[in-house]
């Protein structure tokens, strides 16, 4: 069975990564085009999303040159969705995956797009929603934007049990974007594309994503909200959708509003609080 157009420009990589001290894959999908780092659900792997078939669902923008997609590894499973680990050691080997797709994963996409100055935008479905909000959320001045797909953005009630430490709190949007200010809060105000896509659905949490929109509107931060209705079965081409949707710039994410969009049209809402003040995030 072939999952991707043999015609498709489509390059498997990868090196031994000194942060995570593992054997660490990347494939390039695409030859021209703004960067988007995809990641796998859960503790799947890189070529997760092409064997499921959302690569084919965004073939022809990459056959255009409208984006360059790449996909790298989880490591869930020796991290949050290893039970036998304690929980400091899970946050400590999150904070390590962060650290790489910051140190390793931002200067190779640079690198092949022929830009030292490229902001990837960053997207995935459920944990893989996740890890692209972390990213992007944690360090904007390196990534664009995000796309989140019936994702979460807080890992303290399923994860931390009660545990709390600096590798927990910045690597969990919810607690370090309520504390964003400075240069740190004026890139997500007005330099990144913010989607939060999610159905009501089977397997999906769409309060995960109402609660998060909540406090980006507390922090003036702008963003679309689309939460399909009941009608609309979520699905692997459905996440395509979205990503190709919001790469495309059909998504009107502006930077005086946020928008919500339910399955059969469109409303807009000004965004909403005064911001709190915060500390620094580092």
């Amino acid at each position: 069975m072939q999952f991707v157009d043999p015609r498709l420009p489509r390059r498997l990589d990868g090196w031994r990564s000194p942060s995570l001290g593992l054997q660490m894959p990347i494939v390039t999908y695409g030859y021209a085009g703004p960067p988007v780092l995809l990641y796998p659900t859960a503790a799947a792997d890189y070529l997760e999303n092409e064997r499921f078939f959302l690569v084919k669902a965004v073939e022809p923008l990459l056959f255009a040159g409208r984006l360059r997609l790449f996909s790298i590894d989880s490591i869930n499973s020796h991290a949050w969705m290893d039970r036998t680990v304690a929980v400091p050691e899970q946050a400590r080997r999150q904070a390590m995956y962060s650290r790489y797709v910051e140190e390793e994963v931002v200067p190779y996409m640079r690198h092949v797009v022929g830009d030292a100055h490229a902001r990837a935008i960053t997207t995935g479905a459920s944990f893989g929603g996740f890890h692209a909000a972390n990213q992007f959320f944690r360090r904007p001045e390196l990534f664009g934007g995000v796309i989140g797909m019936a994702a979460f953005y807080d890992l303290e009630r399923g994860y931390f049990k009660g545990f709390s430490n600096d590798d927990c709190y910045f690597n969990n949007p919810m607690w370090y974007v309520r504390n964003a200010s400075g240069r740190h809060l004026d890139l997500l105000r007005h330099h990144g594309r913010i989607v939060l896509a999610t159905g009501q659905g089977a397997y999906e949490a769409p309060e995960a994503s109402r609660r998060f929109s909540r406090l980006l509107d507390e922090k003036q931060i702008p963003h679309w909200l689309d939460v399909w209705g009941h009608d609309v079965r979520r699905s692997w081409g459905s996440d395509a959708g979205g990503v190709a949707l919001a790469v495309a710039g059909h998504h009107p994410v502006d930077h005086g509003a946020r928008a919500r969009r339910g399955a059969r049209g469109a409303a807009r809402a000004t965004g909403g609080h005064r911001a709190r003040p915060a500390a620094q995030h580092p």
